[in-house]
Protein backbone atom coordinates (compact mmCIF):
# COMPACT_ATOMS: atom_id res chain seq x y z
CA UNK A 1 0.00 0.00 0.00
CA UNK A 2 2.81 2.53 0.86
CA UNK A 3 4.13 1.65 -3.23
CA UNK A 4 1.22 1.73 -5.18
CA UNK A 5 2.33 2.93 -8.56
CA UNK A 6 4.03 -0.58 -9.32
CA UNK A 7 0.90 -2.38 -8.64
CA UNK A 8 -1.57 0.22 -10.54
CA UNK A 9 0.47 -0.30 -13.42
CA UNK A 10 0.13 -3.60 -13.33
CA UNK A 11 -3.52 -4.02 -12.40
CA UNK A 12 -4.02 -1.87 -15.31
CA UNK A 13 -1.84 -3.67 -17.60
CA UNK A 14 -4.18 -7.17 -16.48
CA UNK A 15 -7.15 -5.15 -17.48
CA UNK A 16 -6.06 -3.95 -21.38
CA UNK A 17 -4.59 -7.51 -21.56
CA UNK A 18 -7.94 -8.96 -20.81
CA UNK A 19 -9.82 -6.31 -22.68
CA UNK A 20 -7.93 -6.83 -26.10
CA UNK A 21 -7.69 -10.30 -25.68
CA UNK A 22 -11.32 -11.46 -24.89
CA UNK A 23 -12.44 -9.86 -27.88
CA UNK A 24 -9.39 -10.93 -30.06
CA UNK A 25 -10.76 -14.71 -29.03
CA UNK A 26 -14.42 -13.93 -29.83
CA UNK A 27 -13.33 -12.55 -33.32
CA UNK A 28 -11.25 -15.71 -34.12
CA UNK A 29 -14.48 -17.58 -32.55
CA UNK A 30 -16.61 -15.43 -35.24
CA UNK A 31 -14.24 -16.32 -38.08
CA UNK A 32 -14.61 -20.09 -37.01
CA UNK A 33 -18.68 -19.61 -36.67
CA UNK A 34 -18.17 -18.69 -40.79
CA UNK A 35 -15.99 -20.58 -42.05
CA UNK A 36 -17.49 -23.62 -41.45
CA UNK A 37 -20.95 -22.57 -42.49
CA UNK A 38 -22.23 -25.16 -44.48
CA UNK A 39 -22.29 -24.25 -48.14
CA UNK A 40 -24.89 -27.58 -49.41
CA UNK A 41 -22.45 -28.81 -51.52
CA UNK A 42 -21.00 -32.38 -50.93
CA UNK A 43 -17.80 -30.56 -51.06
CA UNK A 44 -15.30 -33.53 -49.67
CA UNK A 45 -16.30 -35.39 -52.70
CA UNK A 46 -15.92 -32.75 -55.42
CA UNK A 47 -13.95 -30.94 -57.37
CA UNK A 48 -13.51 -28.47 -60.08
CA UNK A 49 -11.74 -27.98 -63.94
CA UNK A 50 -11.64 -24.17 -65.38
CA UNK A 51 -10.85 -24.45 -68.94
CA UNK A 52 -10.35 -21.64 -71.39
CA UNK A 53 -11.03 -22.43 -75.65
CA UNK A 54 -8.49 -20.94 -77.86
CA UNK A 55 -9.30 -21.91 -81.09
CA UNK A 56 -10.37 -19.09 -84.08
CA UNK A 57 -13.14 -21.78 -84.74
CA UNK A 58 -13.94 -22.84 -81.43
CA UNK A 59 -17.34 -24.57 -81.25
CA UNK A 60 -18.60 -23.89 -77.48
CA UNK A 61 -21.46 -25.57 -77.39
CA UNK A 62 -19.91 -28.91 -79.19
CA UNK A 63 -16.88 -28.95 -76.37
CA UNK A 64 -19.12 -28.00 -73.55
CA UNK A 65 -21.55 -30.73 -74.72
CA UNK A 66 -18.55 -33.77 -75.40
CA UNK A 67 -16.48 -32.74 -71.95
CA UNK A 68 -19.34 -33.41 -70.18
CA UNK A 69 -20.32 -36.45 -71.57
CA UNK A 70 -16.55 -37.76 -70.93
CA UNK A 71 -16.69 -36.27 -67.45
CA UNK A 72 -19.87 -38.20 -66.76
CA UNK A 73 -18.63 -41.64 -68.12
CA UNK A 74 -14.88 -41.47 -66.19
CA UNK A 75 -15.24 -44.21 -63.44
CA UNK A 76 -16.23 -43.07 -60.18
CA UNK A 77 -17.56 -40.12 -61.20
CA UNK A 78 -21.24 -39.57 -59.62
CA UNK A 79 -21.99 -36.58 -61.85
CA UNK A 80 -20.40 -33.04 -63.44
CA UNK A 81 -21.90 -29.91 -64.62
CA UNK A 82 -21.03 -26.86 -66.50
CA UNK A 83 -21.19 -24.01 -64.28
CA UNK A 84 -20.90 -20.22 -65.07
CA UNK A 85 -19.35 -19.63 -61.16
CA UNK A 86 -18.46 -21.87 -58.12
CA UNK A 87 -19.80 -21.47 -55.08
CA UNK A 88 -17.21 -19.44 -52.41
CA UNK A 89 -15.15 -18.87 -55.43
CA UNK A 90 -15.56 -14.96 -54.81
CA UNK A 91 -16.40 -14.62 -58.48
CA UNK A 92 -19.51 -14.68 -59.85
CA UNK A 93 -22.90 -12.92 -61.35
CA UNK A 94 -26.05 -11.42 -59.44
CA UNK A 95 -29.64 -10.30 -60.20
CA UNK A 96 -31.81 -8.37 -58.14
CA UNK A 97 -35.07 -10.68 -57.75
CA UNK A 98 -38.82 -9.42 -57.40
CA UNK A 99 -41.57 -11.09 -56.09
CA UNK A 100 -43.96 -9.09 -58.23
CA UNK A 101 -43.92 -6.69 -61.40
CA UNK A 102 -43.53 -3.66 -60.96
CA UNK A 103 -41.41 -0.79 -59.42
CA UNK A 104 -42.72 -1.22 -55.74
CA UNK A 105 -42.26 -4.98 -55.25
CA UNK A 106 -40.56 -6.31 -52.63
CA UNK A 107 -36.87 -7.36 -53.64
CA UNK A 108 -33.68 -9.46 -52.90
CA UNK A 109 -30.10 -9.88 -54.33
CA UNK A 110 -29.76 -13.46 -55.54
CA UNK A 111 -26.39 -15.23 -56.80
CA UNK A 112 -26.89 -16.76 -60.23
CA UNK A 113 -25.54 -20.28 -61.18
CA UNK A 114 -26.43 -21.61 -64.75
CA UNK A 115 -26.83 -24.69 -64.52
CA UNK A 116 -28.58 -27.89 -66.39
CA UNK A 117 -30.77 -30.71 -65.39
CA UNK A 118 -27.93 -32.52 -63.74
CA UNK A 119 -27.08 -30.31 -61.07
CA UNK A 120 -29.05 -31.48 -58.41
CA UNK A 121 -26.92 -34.07 -58.41
CA UNK A 122 -23.52 -33.10 -59.09
CA UNK A 123 -24.08 -30.47 -56.41
CA UNK A 124 -25.22 -32.82 -53.81
CA UNK A 125 -28.15 -30.29 -53.22
CA UNK A 126 -31.30 -30.93 -51.57
CA UNK A 127 -34.85 -29.76 -52.36
CA UNK A 128 -36.92 -29.26 -49.80
CA UNK A 129 -40.04 -28.69 -52.25
CA UNK A 130 -41.02 -29.33 -55.99
CA UNK A 131 -38.88 -31.23 -58.64
CA UNK A 132 -35.75 -30.70 -60.33
CA UNK A 133 -35.24 -29.43 -63.94
CA UNK A 134 -36.27 -31.04 -67.19
CA UNK A 135 -33.92 -31.77 -69.51
CA UNK A 136 -35.93 -29.65 -72.15
CA UNK A 137 -36.00 -26.66 -69.77
CA UNK A 138 -32.15 -26.33 -70.98
CA UNK A 139 -31.50 -23.97 -73.02
CA UNK A 140 -27.97 -21.78 -74.29
CA UNK A 141 -27.04 -18.74 -72.82
CA UNK A 142 -25.18 -16.93 -75.39
CA UNK A 143 -22.48 -14.10 -74.45
CA UNK A 144 -23.68 -10.65 -73.97
CA UNK A 145 -27.25 -11.70 -74.32
CA UNK A 146 -30.44 -11.92 -71.42
CA UNK A 147 -32.77 -14.22 -72.41
CA UNK A 148 -33.83 -15.79 -68.97
CA UNK A 149 -35.88 -19.00 -69.08
CA UNK A 150 -39.36 -19.80 -67.55
CA UNK A 151 -38.49 -21.39 -64.84
CA UNK A 152 -35.79 -21.27 -61.91
CA UNK A 153 -34.90 -22.97 -58.35
CA UNK A 154 -34.31 -20.93 -55.63
CA UNK A 155 -32.80 -21.36 -51.56
CA UNK A 156 -35.00 -21.16 -49.16
CA UNK A 157 -33.70 -18.28 -47.42
CA UNK A 158 -33.91 -16.22 -50.12
CA UNK A 159 -37.46 -17.67 -50.78
CA UNK A 160 -37.76 -16.13 -47.32
CA UNK A 161 -36.98 -13.11 -48.43
CA UNK A 162 -38.93 -12.58 -51.11
CA UNK A 163 -41.92 -13.99 -49.36
CA UNK A 164 -41.76 -12.91 -45.28
CA UNK A 165 -45.51 -14.26 -45.01
CA UNK A 166 -45.16 -18.16 -46.50
CA UNK A 167 -43.01 -21.21 -45.14
CA UNK A 168 -39.96 -21.85 -47.75
CA UNK A 169 -41.68 -24.59 -49.61
CA UNK A 170 -44.45 -22.65 -50.35
CA UNK A 171 -42.38 -20.54 -53.14
CA UNK A 172 -42.60 -23.42 -55.67
CA UNK A 173 -45.01 -21.93 -58.12
CA UNK A 174 -44.83 -18.48 -57.39
CA UNK A 175 -43.79 -16.15 -60.14
CA UNK A 176 -40.39 -14.04 -59.82
CA UNK A 177 -39.25 -11.47 -61.75
CA UNK A 178 -35.86 -9.76 -62.82
CA UNK A 179 -34.82 -7.42 -65.35
CA UNK A 180 -37.76 -5.58 -67.20
CA UNK A 181 -40.11 -7.71 -65.35
CA UNK A 182 -38.96 -11.19 -67.15
CA UNK A 183 -41.04 -13.29 -65.39
CA UNK A 184 -39.84 -16.92 -63.86
CA UNK A 185 -41.65 -19.54 -62.18
CA UNK A 186 -40.05 -21.70 -59.14
CA UNK A 187 -39.90 -24.98 -59.50
CA UNK A 188 -38.24 -26.14 -56.64
CA UNK A 189 -36.64 -24.44 -53.58
CA UNK A 190 -33.47 -25.31 -51.81
CA UNK A 191 -32.52 -26.13 -48.53
CA UNK A 192 -28.68 -24.58 -49.21
CA UNK A 193 -26.63 -23.15 -51.30
CA UNK A 194 -24.06 -20.62 -51.02
CA UNK A 195 -23.51 -17.50 -53.38
CA UNK A 196 -19.63 -17.52 -54.54
CA UNK A 197 -18.90 -14.18 -52.43
CA UNK A 198 -18.30 -15.31 -48.82
CA UNK A 199 -17.98 -12.14 -47.29
CA UNK A 200 -21.75 -11.14 -48.71
CA UNK A 201 -24.14 -10.50 -46.09
CA UNK A 202 -26.87 -12.79 -47.87
CA UNK A 203 -24.69 -15.41 -48.84
CA UNK A 204 -27.57 -17.96 -48.58
CA UNK A 205 -29.09 -15.86 -51.30
CA UNK A 206 -28.43 -17.99 -54.55
CA UNK A 207 -30.88 -19.03 -57.63
CA UNK A 208 -30.22 -21.73 -60.03
CA UNK A 209 -31.04 -21.18 -63.67
CA UNK A 210 -31.98 -24.05 -66.38
CA UNK A 211 -28.88 -22.72 -69.10
CA UNK A 212 -25.67 -23.38 -70.10
CA UNK A 213 -23.21 -20.89 -71.31
CA UNK A 214 -21.73 -20.36 -74.67
CA UNK A 215 -18.95 -19.25 -73.77
CA UNK A 216 -15.23 -19.97 -74.64
CA UNK A 217 -14.66 -19.92 -70.74
CA UNK A 218 -16.25 -22.79 -68.52
CA UNK A 219 -15.96 -24.76 -64.94
CA UNK A 220 -17.10 -27.86 -64.56
CA UNK A 221 -17.80 -29.10 -61.21
CA UNK A 222 -17.55 -32.42 -60.80
CA UNK A 223 -18.82 -34.84 -57.90
CA UNK A 224 -17.45 -38.40 -57.20
CA UNK A 225 -18.38 -41.42 -54.93
CA UNK A 226 -17.68 -41.00 -51.67
CA UNK A 227 -13.65 -41.46 -51.18
CA UNK A 228 -12.69 -41.51 -54.63
CA UNK A 229 -12.07 -38.09 -55.60
CA UNK A 230 -8.73 -37.86 -55.04
CA UNK A 231 -8.03 -41.04 -57.44
CA UNK A 232 -10.83 -39.52 -59.86
CA UNK A 233 -9.56 -36.21 -60.57
CA UNK A 234 -5.77 -36.82 -62.01
CA UNK A 235 -7.77 -39.33 -64.09
CA UNK A 236 -10.10 -36.65 -65.43
CA UNK A 237 -8.24 -33.99 -65.94
CA UNK A 238 -5.54 -36.33 -68.10
CA UNK A 239 -8.57 -37.10 -70.44
CA UNK A 240 -9.69 -33.73 -70.44
CA UNK A 241 -6.18 -32.38 -71.55
CA UNK A 242 -5.74 -35.39 -73.97
CA UNK A 243 -8.75 -33.72 -75.82
CA UNK A 244 -7.71 -31.97 -79.11
CA UNK A 245 -10.58 -29.13 -79.64
CA UNK A 246 -9.01 -26.14 -79.32
CA UNK A 247 -9.04 -25.38 -75.81
CA UNK A 248 -6.81 -25.89 -72.60
CA UNK A 249 -7.37 -26.79 -68.96
CA UNK A 250 -6.29 -23.65 -66.90
CA UNK A 251 -6.88 -24.98 -63.58
CA UNK A 252 -8.13 -28.00 -61.41
CA UNK A 253 -8.85 -28.44 -57.68
CA UNK A 254 -10.99 -29.76 -55.15
CA UNK A 255 -14.00 -27.80 -53.53
CA UNK A 256 -12.14 -28.08 -50.18
CA UNK A 257 -9.25 -26.15 -51.11
CA UNK A 258 -11.21 -23.70 -52.87
CA UNK A 259 -13.44 -23.33 -49.98
CA UNK A 260 -9.94 -22.59 -47.91
CA UNK A 261 -8.58 -20.26 -50.30
CA UNK A 262 -11.76 -18.20 -50.12
CA UNK A 263 -11.22 -17.99 -46.17
CA UNK A 264 -7.65 -17.08 -46.27
CA UNK A 265 -8.06 -14.33 -45.10
CA UNK A 266 -9.78 -14.80 -42.38
CA UNK A 267 -7.21 -17.67 -41.45
CA UNK A 268 -4.39 -15.24 -41.51
CA UNK A 269 -6.65 -12.85 -39.43
CA UNK A 270 -6.76 -15.64 -36.48
CA UNK A 271 -3.41 -16.41 -37.00
CA UNK A 272 -2.58 -12.72 -36.12
CA UNK A 273 -4.66 -12.40 -33.64
CA UNK A 274 -3.36 -15.36 -31.74
CA UNK A 275 -0.12 -14.14 -32.31
CA UNK A 276 -1.48 -10.86 -30.44
CA UNK A 277 -2.75 -13.09 -27.61
CA UNK A 278 0.26 -14.46 -27.10
CA UNK A 279 2.48 -11.61 -27.09
CA UNK A 280 0.09 -10.05 -24.98
CA UNK A 281 0.33 -13.03 -22.31
CA UNK A 282 3.94 -13.35 -22.44
CA UNK A 283 4.19 -9.44 -21.79
CA UNK A 284 2.03 -9.24 -19.12
CA UNK A 285 3.70 -12.26 -17.21
CA UNK A 286 7.12 -10.38 -17.50
CA UNK A 287 5.49 -7.31 -16.42
CA UNK A 288 4.08 -9.04 -13.14
CA UNK A 289 7.64 -11.02 -12.89
CA UNK A 290 9.65 -7.60 -12.90
CA UNK A 291 7.37 -5.52 -10.14
CA UNK A 292 7.53 -8.90 -7.71
CA UNK A 293 11.38 -9.12 -8.32
CA UNK A 294 11.69 -5.52 -7.79
CA UNK A 295 9.34 -5.41 -4.46
CA UNK A 296 11.71 -8.49 -3.42
CA UNK A 297 14.71 -6.89 -3.71
CA UNK A 298 13.45 -3.97 -1.50
CA UNK A 299 11.91 -6.23 0.76
CA UNK A 300 14.66 -7.96 1.77
CA UNK A 301 15.21 -7.51 5.17
CA UNK A 302 11.44 -7.74 6.10
CA UNK A 303 11.24 -10.85 4.42
CA UNK A 304 14.40 -11.87 6.88
CA UNK A 305 12.70 -10.38 9.59
CA UNK A 306 9.73 -12.65 9.14
CA UNK A 307 12.00 -15.78 8.45
CA UNK A 308 13.89 -14.84 11.61
CA UNK A 309 10.19 -14.53 13.59
CA UNK A 310 9.14 -18.01 13.13
CA UNK A 311 7.51 -17.47 8.86
CA UNK A 312 8.22 -20.71 6.76
CA UNK A 313 9.21 -20.79 3.35
CA UNK A 314 5.66 -21.24 2.72
CA UNK A 315 4.01 -18.30 4.54
CA UNK A 316 6.47 -16.12 2.14
CA UNK A 317 5.42 -17.99 -0.89
CA UNK A 318 1.70 -17.63 -0.11
CA UNK A 319 2.22 -14.01 0.82
CA UNK A 320 3.33 -12.81 -2.88
CA UNK A 321 0.88 -15.44 -4.32
CA UNK A 322 -2.13 -13.51 -2.28
CA UNK A 323 -0.68 -10.03 -3.10
CA UNK A 324 -0.69 -11.30 -6.55
CA UNK A 325 -4.16 -12.08 -7.00
CA UNK A 326 -5.47 -9.40 -5.43
CA UNK A 327 -3.42 -6.94 -8.11
CA UNK A 328 -4.14 -9.39 -10.78
CA UNK A 329 -7.68 -9.58 -9.55
CA UNK A 330 -8.48 -5.71 -9.53
CA UNK A 331 -7.28 -5.93 -13.25
CA UNK A 332 -9.35 -8.73 -14.37
CA UNK A 333 -12.59 -6.86 -12.72
CA UNK A 334 -11.84 -3.61 -14.70
CA UNK A 335 -11.02 -5.77 -17.98
CA UNK A 336 -14.60 -7.03 -17.97
CA UNK A 337 -15.66 -3.58 -17.99
CA UNK A 338 -13.41 -2.58 -20.93
CA UNK A 339 -13.82 -5.84 -22.48
CA UNK A 340 -17.82 -4.96 -22.94
CA UNK A 341 -17.16 -1.31 -24.16
CA UNK A 342 -14.74 -2.43 -26.73
CA UNK A 343 -17.07 -4.88 -27.98
CA UNK A 344 -20.01 -2.58 -27.87
CA UNK A 345 -17.84 -0.21 -30.39
CA UNK A 346 -17.16 -2.83 -32.53
CA UNK A 347 -20.58 -3.98 -32.68
CA UNK A 348 -21.97 -0.19 -33.25
CA UNK A 349 -19.16 0.63 -35.94
CA UNK A 350 -18.32 -2.44 -37.66
CA UNK A 351 -21.27 -4.19 -37.37
CA UNK A 352 -19.42 -7.71 -35.51
CA UNK A 353 -21.64 -9.75 -33.27
CA UNK A 354 -21.74 -9.49 -29.92
CA UNK A 355 -19.53 -10.94 -27.42
CA UNK A 356 -20.70 -14.19 -25.85
CA UNK A 357 -19.94 -13.36 -22.03
CA UNK A 358 -18.82 -16.60 -21.85
CA UNK A 359 -15.36 -15.35 -22.56
CA UNK A 360 -15.58 -13.01 -19.48
CA UNK A 361 -14.67 -16.10 -16.61
CA UNK A 362 -12.53 -18.06 -19.19
CA UNK A 363 -9.92 -15.05 -19.48
CA UNK A 364 -10.34 -14.35 -16.20
CA UNK A 365 -9.16 -17.57 -14.59
CA UNK A 366 -6.30 -17.31 -17.94
CA UNK A 367 -4.97 -14.40 -16.18
CA UNK A 368 -4.98 -15.74 -12.98
CA UNK A 369 -3.59 -18.38 -13.64
CA UNK A 370 -0.59 -16.41 -15.54
CA UNK A 371 -0.24 -13.96 -12.72
CA UNK A 372 -0.01 -16.70 -10.09
CA UNK A 373 2.82 -18.83 -13.00
CA UNK A 374 4.67 -15.63 -13.05
CA UNK A 375 4.90 -14.97 -9.37
CA UNK A 376 5.58 -18.34 -8.19
CA UNK A 377 9.28 -18.36 -9.03
CA UNK A 378 10.45 -15.15 -7.64
CA UNK A 379 8.15 -15.91 -4.53
CA UNK A 380 10.24 -19.23 -4.27
CA UNK A 381 13.11 -17.39 -4.69
CA UNK A 382 12.50 -14.79 -1.82
CA UNK A 383 11.11 -17.66 0.26
CA UNK A 384 15.20 -18.73 0.48
CA UNK A 385 16.30 -15.62 1.74
CA UNK A 386 18.32 -16.42 5.04
CA UNK A 387 16.85 -14.98 8.28
CA UNK A 388 20.31 -13.45 8.65
CA UNK A 389 19.18 -10.60 6.29
CA UNK A 390 17.41 -8.88 8.60
CA UNK A 391 20.54 -7.98 10.80
CA UNK A 392 22.18 -6.93 7.95
CA UNK A 393 22.62 -3.36 6.92
CA UNK A 394 21.25 -2.19 3.70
Amino acid sequence: MRNKVGAVLIALQVAVTMTIIVNAIHLITSRDDLMSRDSGLDESNQFYITTIGYDQNYDARYVTDSDLDLLRNVPGVVDAIQINALPMSNSGSSRTIKNAAGEDAGDAGAAVYYVDDHAVNAMGIELLAGENFKPTDITWREMNKGDWPQTVMITATLATSLFPDLEPQQAVGRTLYTGDDEPMTVVAVIKQLHAPWVGWGNIEHAMLVPQKSDSVYAHYLVRTSPGSRDAVMPQAVAQMEQRDVGRMVLEHDTVNQLRSDSYRNDTALQSILWVIIVTLMIITALGIVGLISFTINRRRRQIGTRRALGASRGDIISYFLTENVLITFTGVVIGCAGSVALNMWLVSTFDLPRLNLIYLPIAMLALLAVGLLAVYGPALRAAHISPATATRNI
